[in-house]
């Protein structure tokens, strides 16, 4: 931005002068400063240092705060006069500024715009407020004594303070006089200490002072005393917020001044023209000039004042009026001083309107504005004359982009931000109504930002607009030289002093700092992962060396050229290496490096796009011409020049007819040199070419041979190189190479095949790993090493086989690893056979005989590896064992032996399985290696040999075998349980028993029947060595007696598939205090069995062992219930007893029990006894009981007569509480009646009770009450 007045892009702040702070002056030179002591002389520099550094000047300060931008003056500051006083003869005319126009003596006179002398006037000569700093009197202090002259001298004192604060309000009534003539905000700030702030006379020393000099009466006068650092600080923000606002309003009154003037010269504008002042020479400024100077005056206060937005709209009016005046030539005529002058106006207001709008982070419409600048003056500048074909013109466009840059330089480094331009994720349905929401609200701005950017109105980093400046001083610099190297141009262009200046100007280092300063950014702003950042960064540098270049620093532009050419090497950029190389060649001659020069020649002799088509044979000519008039530095020792990643000057393709071979086997292969079909290589004498093989096959030496002339060599060549073979017992580097000639001579377009075969002893991968191409020529020895298979980028390269010359026929390759063949051992023919008799059961030792046979004419040493895939089953424990060795996952490496041609091995692999049923992998790998293998050759470079690579490198093989093994229960188990009720009372709450540890009271529990069925289910039998229960009785249930403990001999015998056994077991159950009603008693005791597999032919297996376990126990819980006992059997005539018992087992009600007994006249009994009556009540867990006496008087099946139970509980309380006495008879309880002969409860009701499922039996009365009316029956016999 130097080439610009500063005062015309500088931030406008509010001016503050800042008079009465003066330091003494330094020492002299020798002397040594020592610390001032005063303290009002420390409180003038803390100050000053204070109020500067509040604001400085700058160009970019978006800062909105209420600081100044403060000036130190003298206090004896005069300000410029505001008019110029007219002549002595001509007392009639107008006064106006020393700056305007119409001043004669005005820079401006008669037709200039804004001069920058005008911003410097309102920064550094008038400002908005005066701070004035004064000490304030301090007497001294009176000595102590009570004398009668203390009065004299205390009124002594205070007439001398009247008189020194006289003097004071004078100088400050002085200052106030010149300040109100422009209407400047004076203050005064009074220096005093800290002891004077305690006097009770300086309020009244402080009115007098500010009515004499007439300060105002509202932040016109301050008080300071000697404070620390951060106190001046709090002072000095004070002071600004208090004359803020004056300052605001100071602006604001020339804002309407400057307004009144502009509103006043329109309507005389149009009505007349301006007359030319009296002795003036030029016309006077149009008006639209005159819309400039008011509309750049008003946006400039406006800037003074912090209104952004209207000084950026004055900013812009006065930016059009400009536009207006520059498309008119007879209002500013080109070339001219006041056309310049409004030129550089017309930037400057580009950049502060660019500014404006990056405050409020609009950057596409400072982008915009900027662009439309640029493109408005160009078409302005084509109609001047100064086009782009002239310096001129490329030197104003590069200044614009480089004073953009510098703004967004500046700004970056404090509050802006630039944009990044990433892609937008592609719309959903949700974001696509979203955004029609939008558009139909009014927001389509903020809806097409969304769905797509302008390029032209990106913002980028600064870098980018200084390769623009860079790009544009380039040309600038070619149409200087195009102007010099023209005779007839000179002679018109050279007299001009703009060419002159153009003469003094070093385009070279500006490129040069341009580029730099681009490639700095760039390399800053970059992002990591995008790749288009770096490749931009790699361009500038390429820029950079070719300036480098053009100044003739040829040492640079190869420094840069290295690192550039490293990457375009590496992504194949042949676009941007062709040009590269070039100049860094002419680098390289210039430097006079030979070796460099030799290097760069051949790389591009490897681009084909690089060779001139008219004269193809350049590059090899000048290689030629350096090889032949230069020596190399060291002759002794060959040049190697590695193309590798550039890309060598032949392509080369390998191609092997077999991918496989077994050893001793010839492999026979193709090796084909082609140059493409731009390059020449006719010229260059190559001497030989290496052929240099992988593993130890020796290398090939094809040796150059003159056997025809250029013109006689066919496009295809075919060389025989024999067959190779490898010789394990000699070292690599003592064989002979195998020697063949043939020319090695190629035509653009030529290709040469290397035909022959390879042979090892050993398994290898056979394939060509170097080729070196030797040439020579005087002293140079230049070896290039080739790769044995490479393509140019963007060409096909199918891989073929030669199959003859006359007529010339390929074969088509068609497998994807054609460049290299793999050397095998011969399959080993190894049968493996397992055998078995599955399903295997859980819980046995499942036998797997492995039969391996040796069906190959080699002996063979056999490994066995064992794999047992896990399994997903649950709680499933599976291991294998073979040898004696046991695991539950790998048994690796076991030794089968060394097996004969011909002879077979078997071993035994034993499976153990247990938990759930279901499959089991095996994965076998039966792993064999040959004794008569011969090692592969060592070099001297080679490690020494372990077991590892000893077993690779062997003849071994390998068979794989996968065995699934079904793996079932042998036998199930199911139970059925079935509870029933005690008949024994329970124990009384005063029974001692009760107490003891060893008590049981099955009273209420009673019992539970467990009828246990065992089934073999395996597809082969087993044989039952034992069968146990086991008691594991607990708190709550114990075994009471099994079938087994009298019969357990009846199961010891073989059973077959289908075959079942069952056992019955009583369980007693006693329900404690402890116990939790609807909780689950485990099952008191396992059922052990010991069994044996039947083999096929008749063995038995190993011994397992079964468990199951007795099914969890959940007994019914009785609420009320009456239980009936009854005899099965009676003689006739003889008298029989039943009893009747009622259980209370609700745990919180008590029961009103009566007993209702129906006989009728059909019942085959004599009743003797209780009809109907009650029985005592039933409190929780209490019983009652009542006996009958019977005599049958009928044989057969006699019913009873029936029996009713009714609970009144019920119907005493619903009387208790309504009172009535009728109509509850129905409502009373019926008690459920059980037969005890046939009491019995099965575990599936209560299992799907506990469920939540509907229970058929609910226990409940129904409403005629005869399901809860019991008559069994007897059986009387005669």
């Amino acid at each position: 931005m130097n080439s610009y007045p500063p005062e015309l892009l500088a931030q406008l702040a509010p001016v503050m002068f800042v008079a009465g702070l003066d330091v003494p002056a330094p020492p002299p030179a020798g002397t040594t400063a020592t610390p001032p002591k005063d303290p009002f002389v420390i409180l003038a520099i803390r100050l000053r240092e204070a109020l500067i550094s509040q604001r400085k000047v700058a160009i970019w300060q978006p800062d909105r705060s209420k600081t100044f931008q403060v000036v130190l003056v003298d206090k004896e500051v005069r300000f410029p006069p505001r008019k110029i006083a007219p002549p002595e003869d001509q007392p009639f005319i107008t006064t106006h500024s020393p700056l305007s126009p119409l001043t004669p003596t005005s820079p401006l006179h008669p037709d200039g715009l804004i001069a920058p002398i005008w911003i410097r006037k309102h920064t550094t000569l008038v400002p908005s407020v005066f701070v004035l700093f004064k000490r304030i009197y301090e007497s001294p202090p009176l000595p102590k004594s009570s004398s009668s002259g203390d009065f004299e001298a205390e009124k002594e004192r205070e007439a001398e303070e009247r008189k020194r604060d006289t003097e004071l309000a004078a100088e400050i009534a002085l200052r106030k006089r010149s300040t109100n003539e422009r209407a400047i905000k004076l203050t005064a700030v009074l220096m005093a200490s800290r002891k004077m702030l305690d006097d009770p006379a300086l309020d009244a020393r402080l009115t007098y002072i500010r009515r004499q000099s007439g300060l105002d009466p509202r932040a016109a006068l301050f008080v300071l005393s000697p404070v620390t650092q951060s106190e001046i600080g709090d002072f000095v923000r004070s002071l600004q917020e208090a004359l803020y606002d004056p300052a605001i309003e100071y602006y604001t009154n020339h804002s309407k001044r400057v307004r009144r003037k502009r509103n006043r010269h329109s309507q005389v504008s149009a009505a007349y023209n301006i007359p030319a002042a009296p002795g003036s020479s030029g016309r006077p400024l149009r008006p639209e000039g005159w819309t400039v100077r008011y509309e750049y005056k008003m946006a400039c206060f406006a800037e003074f004042r912090g209104e952004v937005e209207v000084a950026l709209k004055h900013y812009q009016d006065a930016y059009t009026a400009i536009l207006v005046m520059f498309g008119s030539t007879a209002i500013l005529p080109p070339r001219t001083k006041r056309w310049a002058e409004a030129k550089v106006l017309s930037d400057c207001v580009n950049l502060k309107i660019c500014k404006l709008y990056l405050y409020n982070n609009e950057h596409s419409l400072a982008l915009a504005h900027h662009s439309t600048h640029m493109r408005k003056f160009s078409d302005l500048s084509r109609g001047w004359g100064i086009g782009d074909e002239t310096f001129e013109y490329w030197s104003w466009l590069a200044r614009q982009h480089r004073v953009f840059a510098e703004l967004l330089e500046q700004g970056t480094r404090t509050t802006l931000k630039i944009p990044t331009h990433l892609p937008v994720a592609s719309s959903t349905s949700s974001s696509l109504a979203t955004l029609a929401s939008e558009v139909r609200t009014g927001l389509e701005i903020d809806s097409m930002k969304s769905l797509g950017l302008n390029p032209t109105q990106a913002l980028q980093h600064p870098g980018f607009y200084y390769y623009m400046a860079a790009r544009c001083t380039e040309n600038r610099r070619t149409r200087y030289l195009q102007i010099l190297e023209s005779e007839d141009s000179l002679r018109v262009a050279a007299s001009s002093p703009g060419f002159a200046n153009e003469r003094k100007v070093d385009h070279l280092t500006i490129i040069l700092e341009l580029y730099t300063r681009a490639y700095e950014l760039f390399k800053k702003y970059g992002h990591p992962s995008a790749q288009n950042q770096g490749r931009l960064t790699l361009w500038i540098a390429y820029r950079i060396a070719q300036t480098y270049f053009q100044s003739g620093k040829f040492d640079m532009a190869v420094r840069f050229f290295e690192r550039i050419a490293k990457t375009y090497r590496r992504e194949r950029w042949d676009i941007m290496l062709n040009p590269l190389l070039t100049t860094w060649f002419a680098c390289a001659r210039q430097m006079g490096d030979m070796e460099m020069s030799v290097q760069l020649l051949l790389e591009m002799l490897g681009h084909g796009s690089l060779v001139d088509q008219d004269d193809p044979d350049a590059i090899q000519e000048d290689l030629m011409a350096v090889l032949k008039t230069s020596v190399p530095k060291d002759k002794d020792k060959p040049l190697v020049v590695d193309l590798t990643e550039s890309g060598p000057i032949l392509d080369s393709s390998l191609v092997f007819w077999n991918s496989e071979v077994t050893v001793g086997e010839s492999a026979a292969f193709q090796l084909t040199l082609k140059s493409p079909p731009p390059i020449s290589l006719s010229t260059l004498t190559f001497t030989e070419l290496s052929i240099h093989f992988s593993g130890h096959i020796p290398p090939v030496i094809v040796r150059h041979s003159e056997t025809a002339t250029l013109d006689e060599i066919p496009l295809v060549q075919k060389i025989d190189l024999g067959n190779i073979v490898s010789d394990g017992d000699v070292p690599l580097d003592e064989v002979e190479p195998k020697m063949v000639e043939a020319n090695l001579r190629w035509r653009a377009g030529s290709s040469i095949v290397f035909a022959g075969s390879m042979t090892s002893d050993f398994t290898t991968i056979m394939t060509v790993s170097k080729m070196v191409l030797t040439l020579k020529q005087g002293s140079w020895c230049v070896e290039l090493p080739l790769q044995p298979h490479y393509r140019r980028p963007g060409t096909l390269q199918i891989p073929r086989w030669l199959g003859s010359l006359n007529p010339l026929h390929y074969l088509p390759i068609r497998r994807s690893h054609y460049s290299s063949v793999a050397v095998h051992y011969r399959p080993h023919r190894i049968s493996v056979d397992m055998q078995h008799q599955g399903p295997a059961y859980l819980g046995e030792e499942f036998p797997i005989t492995i039969n391996v046979v040796n069906g190959d004419e080699r002996d063979m040493e056999i490994f066995v590896d064992i794999l047992l895939q896990p399994t997903e089953i649950e709680r499933a424990v599976n291991y294998i064992n073979l040898d004696g060795e046991q695991s539950s996952s790998l048994i690796k490496g076991v030794p089968f032996g060394l097996l004969a041609s011909g002879a077979s091995t078997s071993k035994v692999l034993t499976l153990g399985t247990s938990g759930a049923a279901g499959d089991r992998v095996i994965d076998i790998s039966v792993q064999s290696r040959s004794t008569a293998t011969r090692s592969r050759p060592t070099t001297g470079d080679s490690p020494p040999p372990t077991p590892n690579t000893l077993t690779a490198n062997a003849d071994t093989g390998e068979t794989l075998k996968t065995l699934t093994i079904p793996s079932i229960e042998p036998i199930t188990f199911s139970s059925q349980v079935a509870y029933k009720r005690s008949s024994r009372p329970s124990a009384g709450l005063a029974d001692l028993a009760t107490y003891e540890d060893d008590f049981w009271d099955d009273a209420d529990g009673g019992e539970a029947h467990v009828v246990a069925t065992v089934s073999c289910v395996g597809p082969t039998g087993i044989v039952i060595e034992s069968v146990k229960l086991i008691r594991q009785d607990g708190a709550h249930a114990k075994v009471i007696d099994s079938v087994l403990d009298e019969n357990e001999d009846d199961f010891l015998e073989e059973w077959l598939p289908g075959d079942q056994f069952c056992d019955r077991c009583r369980v007693s159950l006693s329900l404690g205090d402890n116990y939790d009603d609807g909780a689950f008693i485990p099952g008191p005791g396992v059922y052990e069995i010991s069994w044996k597999r039947i083999r096929g032919n008749g063995e038995y297996g190993s011994l397992a062992t079964s468990r199951f376990t007795l099914p969890p126990l959940k007994p019914p819980i009785d609420g009320l219930i009456a239980l009936l006992d009854v005899p099965n059997t009676a003689k006739l005539h003889t008298p029989i007893s039943i009893r009747m018992t009622v259980r209370n087992r609700h745990p919180t009600r008590s029961a009103n029990i009566v007993i209702q007994l129906e006989p009728e006249a059909a019942d085959g009994f004599v009743v003797a006894g209780l009809r109907n009556g009650r029985l005592p009540i039933l409190i929780p867990g209490s019983e009652g009981s009542l006996t009958w006496n019977l005599i049958p008087v009928e044989c057969g099946f006699v019913k009873i007569p029936k029996v009713k139970v009714i609970n009144r509980r019920v119907v005493i309380d619903a009387q208790a509480h309504s009172g009535a006495t009728q109509g509850f008879e129905d409502d009373a309880e019926l008690v459920e009646v059980v037969d005890v002969r046939w009491d019995r409860r099965f575990q599936e009701a209560a299992v799907v009770a506990e469920a939540g499922a509907d229970i058929i039996d609910t226990g409940k009365a129904k409403s005629d009450g005869r399901r809860f009316v019991t008559s069994a029956s007897i059986l009387v016999l005669p």
